[in-house]
């Protein structure tokens, strides 16, 4: 049985609507105009505390002020405005079948993120989901597949991160853990090969192939390793 990370936006969901919208409110609260939505859509992954100095300015009250109000709208109507990936279901289900377990790392705050994944239709075959603290800074990918790693009992031989962006993959490599990028969010191909990913797939119906083969490999490399001689 293998751990199976997996990202929320940009992976499992397409939110772009619901959280670009929430920025626009936060900064036009604040009187600030917003940026292109390509901008926008490039804040989507990082943290909201590491994207918005570069408009509201590196004031961290006032940051913190665009955080408020991107809450406002979102914890309202944003958190719902958002579709599944097609192929997504189908890849979470198989999975499950096959034995693996599942659990959701997400640079989301944990009770919003609970409250989506808890909304999706195949949210219940998660075994845990994992995000920072409502009014943490903390929301390093690093920090939270390592927290997922320790609360599940999880092996980095064994476990896999699925992401969109380099902040998914970063995560994995911080932790000895295979990373696999996806092409149907919010990053590109450069961004997540620059980033060290693994394996990097254009359809969700590649992922289960792709586990099977990568985790095959650690399993083979600790067949071959001796356990020493008595």
């Amino acid at each position: 049985m293998s751990l199976i990370l997996f990202d929320l936006d940009g992976t499992l969901i397409d939110s772009e609507i619901g959280i670009t919208r929430s920025m626009e409110h936060a900064l036009r609260a604040l009187d600030v105009e917003p940026p292109p939505q390509a901008v926008l859509r490039s804040w989507i992954g990082p943290p909201l505390h590491a994207s918005f100095p570069s408009v509201v300015g590196n004031d961290e009250a006032r940051v913190d002020r665009a955080v408020h109000h991107y809450h406002e709208r979102f914890d309202h109507v944003g958190w719902s405005e958002h579709s599944i990936y097609p192929g997504i279901a189908e890849l979470v289900s198989e999975l499950v079948r096959r034995g693996h377990r599942l659990a959701v790392v997400t640079s989301k705050t944990e009770v919003q993120a609970r409250r989506i994944v808890g909304s999706l239709p195949f949210g219940h075959l998660f075994d845990a989901v994992h995000g920072p603290a409502a009014g943490g800074r903390n929301s390093e990918k690093v920090a939270l597949v390592a927290k997922a790693l320790r609360e599940a009992n999880g092996s980095a031989d064994d476990t896999a991160m699925i992401g969109d962006r380099r902040f998914d993959i970063e995560g994995a490599r911080g932790n000895s853990v295979r990373g696999i990028g996806v092409l149907w969010g919010f990053g590109d191909h450069d961004e997540l090969r620059m980033a060290g990913a693994d394996h990097i797939v254009a359809e969700p119906r590649e992922i289960a192939e792709c586990l099977d083969a990568c985790l095959a490999g650690h399993a083979g490399r600790r067949q071959a390793t001796p356990s020493g001689i008595g």
